[in-house]
């Protein structure tokens, strides 16, 4: 899109979705490889001249110096940065005002919940976004967009919001798979991508979570699992060994202990500030004992170490997007359950839509690649591109 085609549209959606935090309309196209991209920076990442509120009012004058150093490649690329989007309270849990826009009675998911909308209504290409727990395949899963998580460490975190040290990783949200393939490139500085199989091998994984589907989400997910073996791909079932069924968690406890390290002082400084989610939050984590952290430490490494194994015979894991469609209200985000224990083993993850509630609704999957190849899942995720289902608004 160009920058007037995502200006008109801000102009005639944005009172309504809300997903701009601040926008520079004054900004400029670039030359390199993104040029021409209109690029949405979650309110948790650094642009120089911008504010960075971190979705909350204690920073409500926090004027960044400097570019995160993602912003600056992106910068650098070409992309034009327009401005930030609307986070939940310090990436966490407390909703901003943005609203789903595919319907806006419902919550577009969260925290990366203005970056998802944006790219989701034609208002932005791409967005950053953040993930800890869930922040960016939940948003991509309720707005009908792609949402990129890669590899744990993959892109740098200089100028981005600390909030759980063991977990925190960069996203993306594009409106295709060749805007994400291309951002990821620049932000990675890795250029090949590796040829796909022409008939993927694809492990039907159902999660610990399932359980937490819905009728409608477990039917999406086995119907699409129809629609990859139509098209010629191999779908089998795929288990994930036992040290997996205490990964989530894990990760939640590891969340909210390291939250309460990084951001505790946040919690203190700004009591009168915060919500009391995200004092609840700091104060569930301030609680763990040392013992406990150290524990949910040892199982992420355990299942780190078997990584290896679990992607043995695949070249990717099919897995829900989301427990359903985006919950009703701007109130809460959803659930991250079903992205707890990728986001914990630090594998990449591609959010997609494969299906539409008669509401307008999407539910959405991911498809998970094992760590270290962002690229070959990128590849691969070419055939899921080519059947998803993709609608613009």
């Amino acid at each position: 899109m160009t920058l007037e085609t995502c200006l008109a549209r801000i102009e005639a959606r944005d009172a309504e979705v809300r997903g701009w935090a601040y926008l520079d309309k004054t900004a400029s196209v670039g030359a390199g490889p993104l040029a021409g991209v209109v690029l949405g920076v979650k309110d948790v990442i650094d642009v120089a001249g911008m504010p960075t509120t971190h979705g909350s009012p204690a920073f409500s004058r926090n004027i960044a110096a400097a570019d995160a150093e993602c912003v600056a490649r992106l910068r650098a690329a070409g992309a034009v940065v327009l401005g930030k989007t609307v986070t939940a309270e310090f990436a966490t849990y407390h909703p901003g005002p943005t609203a789903n826009p595919r319907n806006l009675e419902h919550t577009p998911g969260g925290s990366s919940s203005g970056s998802a909308a944006v790219v989701a209504d034609g208002q932005a290409d791409l967005a950053l976004g953040t993930q800890t727990a869930g922040s960016v395949i939940r948003p991509a899963s309720f707005c009908g967009t792609f949402g990129f998580k890669p590899t744990f460490g993959r892109y740098p975190l200089g100028g981005v919001l600390e909030t759980a040290p063991s977990l925190d990783t960069l996203g993306l949200f594009g409106s295709n798979l060749a805007l994400i393939t291309a951002a990821d490139a620049v932000l990675a500085d890795e250029n090949d991508l590796p040829p796909a199989p022409a008939n993927l091998t694809v492990g039907l994984c159902r999660s610990p979570a399932w359980d937490a589907a819905s009728p409608a989400m477990q039917a999406a997910f086995l119907a699409f699992a129809n629609v990859l073996r139509a098209a010629g791909h191999t779908v089998q079932d795929h288990d994930l060994l036992a040290p997996f069924e205490q990964l989530g968690a894990a990760q939640a406890l590891i969340h909210r202990r390291e939250a309460s390290m990084v951001m505790g002082h946040i919690r203190r400084d700004h009591s009168a500030l915060v919500s009391p989610a995200f004092a609840a939050m700091i104060d569930a984590g301030a609680a763990e004992s040392e013992a406990d952290y150290q524990a949910a430490l040892a199982v992420q490494q355990q299942c780190k170490a078997l990584a290896a194994d679990v992607f043995a015979g695949v070249d990717l894991l099919l897995v829900p997007g989301a427990p359903d469609a985006a919950p009703a209200g701007l109130a809460a985000t959803g659930d991250p359950v079903f992205q707890r224990i990728w986001t914990a083993l630090g594998a990449p993850c591609l959010g997609f839509p494969a299906a539409w509630r008669d509401d307008g609704l999407p539910l959405g999957l991911q498809v998970i690649g094992a760590p270290g190849t962002d690229r070959q899942l990128l590849s691969n995720a070419r055939a899921i591109e080519a059947l998803a289902a993709i609608r613009e608004i």
